[in-house]
């Protein structure tokens, strides 16, 4: 009977509602990710570019008192900081992942510095008194569905945004011309280049798409998740969204649903550790999120086909 109870109290909606909430930022990171390595570029630097998005979404909706407007802050400042990896990888034809690493280290450093100006202290920031997770709304007649409705369609803005996301870039990715051309900038460049479109530009393109979903991402942190932010607030969700996006086969959809497993381990290790059921250090749920990132990758590598020119570097040969 004891045992029914816990698991009653684990195994429930508010379990699955949590897994989608937690799953989000992941998503929409790995979703980014995907596009970027579609177009033949490798960009580990998610986790810096979620960083810089969480940062500079929570100060501009401190100083505006508009969460919207920090939501754009975090895209538009994603953009423009995965700009320095287009650069660094495209133009100056640099290696990916060192480029990636780099931009990682750079993000904490960046971050660190705005905070002192910003707030004249390191660590974590002011508390904004509005944020998205105010505009949390329920779907009329969709929220009323037996289980699923309250887990899916009562929840906040940009929980909404990513099922827009992967629907938009499935479609996106294998309907329209320039989905098209992303897709064959990752696997035969060169020929896209014989046809007359620029795979400098397409790479460029996919890269400053990751770079603004990953300031969305790192938006949700920092303004709907929570109400501050704190260095470092990613915990690493920017290498598991790229777990995602690999077990996921490089798909959109694929890279969400691989998310979605991953924002379950998340949240079922916390109901585990709340409810008492095992008598283990909490240190031990931790790692839980985690080790399931590292079975699913290594279950599911072997099965996923990386886009063949993916982290290959591209010249255009001048003529003599």
């Amino acid at each position: 009977m004891i045992d029914m109870i816990l698991a009653s109290q684990i195994f429930n909606v508010d379990l699955l509602a949590a897994s989608i909430r937690l799953s989000t930022p992941i998503a929409i990171a790995a979703i980014g990710a995907t596009i970027c390595e579609r177009s033949g570029v490798v960009n580990i630097a998610m986790e810096g570019i979620m960083i810089v998005g969480a940062f500079f979404a929570l100060w501009f909706s401190a100083l505006t008192g508009s969460p919207w407007i920090g939501l754009f802050a975090g895209l538009v400042f994603g953009g423009l900081y995965s700009l320095i990896h287009a650069w660094a990888t495209v133009t100056l034809h640099l290696d990916h992942t060192v480029s990636g690493a780099v931009l990682n280290i750079l993000a904490l450093g960046i971050t660190r510095y705005m905070m002192v100006l910003a707030y004249g202290h390191p660590g974590t920031s002011d508390s904004i008194p509005v944020t998205l997770a105010n505009y949390r709304f329920a779907v009329p007649l969709l929220s009323d569905i037996p289980i699923l409705g309250p887990s899916l369609f009562n929840q906040t803005p940009i929980v909404y945004i990513m099922f827009l996301l992967v629907i938009f870039f499935t479609w996106f990715m294998k309907k329209t011309k320039v989905g098209l051309h992303i897709k064959a900038s990752g696997e035969h460049p060169y020929a896209l280049e014989t046809i007359g479109v620029s795979v400098y530009k397409i790479r460029y393109l996919g890269v400053i798409i990751s770079g603004l979903l990953g300031g969305v991402a790192g938006a949700y942190l920092s303004i709907e998740n929570q109400s501050t932010f704190t260095e470092g607030m990613t915990n690493g969700r920017g290498f598991i969204a790229m777990a995602a996006m690999i077990s996921g086969g490089w798909t959109p959809i694929g890279a969400f649903l691989a998310a979605l497993f991953f924002g379950f381990a998340e949240a079922f290790q916390l109901r585990l550790q709340i409810s008492g059921a095992v008598s283990i250090p909490g240190e031990f749920f931790t790692i839980i999120p985690y080790v399931a990132t590292l079975a699913a990758v290594a279950g599911l590598v072997r099965k996923s086909k990386a886009p063949k020119a993916d982290g290959k570097d591209f010249i255009i040969e001048k003529e003599d």
